[in-house]
């Protein structure tokens, strides 16, 4: 087994967002010594991202832009971070897309925009940073599903998005047991109903409070909650978890 780099980085995806997951999971990594890449659509804020996460936590950070639904701009973002960190030991691709448009009136154009990031990103960015991983032998993936794709929709998002979601679950497991001799984990985290601005705008109070009633805990969760998550599956002790769907949903969806 190949040992775990004491100087790592991990890339993600859609963390320039500023009340996203990816930002505050990308905070949350850097406290804990991750070496931080940043790949956004707005390529502007992924540096200036990346500037605020050095200064602030005192580690390497880079950051580069790509429309993750483009392979050629992602394996350029890719080289050019590579460049600039140290060994590329995590990912997690967390860009995406909401959708909530009524399955009779999802067009071929909005399919494709949602199936694009919300999968296709998710492949193109994972096959290119597990090239490096597995020449490494070490690496750890963590996608982002929904907790729509297991209970099919029922959030905010509908078809398209529950599909491409969905698509993210198959895909993770796929790829941890053909990269699992390569030293590479991959791993799955199904949100539930979280305070960003994905959900269609700042969420009202009232609106938070209708979310959480579908849960067991009477609140709806935060970025930090996620990146909790991730920081454990993207760490040397979570070796022996792979091909799994962690759920951080306030127990909406129990299985």
């Amino acid at each position: 087994m190949t040992e775990f780099p004491q100087s790592r980085a991990v890339i993600l995806t859609g963390a320039a967002s500023p009340r996203g997951i990816g930002r505050a999971s990308a905070h949350y990594l850097a406290e804990r010594g991750w070496n931080i890449g940043i790949i956004d659509l707005d390529a502007e804020s992924a540096r200036a991202v990346a500037a605020e996460i050095a200064e602030q936590h005192g580690v390497i950070a880079a950051g580069a832009g790509a429309n993750v639904a483009d392979e050629a701009q992602v394996r350029a973002a890719f080289d050019e971070l590579e460049a600039a960190l140290p060994q590329i030991v995590g990912l997690v691709n967390l860009a995406g897309v909401s959708s909530p448009v009524p399955y009779l009136e999802v067009t071929a154009d909005e399919w494709d925009r949602v199936i694009g990031v919300n999968l296709n990103g998710v492949h193109y960015a994972t096959r290119r940073a597990v090239e490096s991983m597995v020449k490494n032998g070490v690496g750890r993936v963590v996608n982002l599903s929904s907790v729509s794709a297991q209970r099919g929709g029922g959030t905010f998002s509908k078809t398209a998005y529950s599909a491409a979601k969905a698509g993210v679950i198959g895909f993770s497991r796929s790829v941890a047991r053909e990269l699992g001799h390569d030293g590479i984990t991959v791993n799955v985290i199904s949100p539930g109903p979280i305070d960003t601005d994905i959900m269609g705008g700042t969420l009202t109070d009232e609106r938070k409070e209708a979310m959480a009633a579908d849960g067991v805990l009477s609140r709806i969760g935060t970025p930090r909650d996620i990146a909790a998550a991730i920081a454990y599956l993207i760490s040397e002790d979570a070796g022996f978890v792979t091909g799994q769907t962690l759920n951080v949903d306030g127990g909406l969806y129990m299985h």
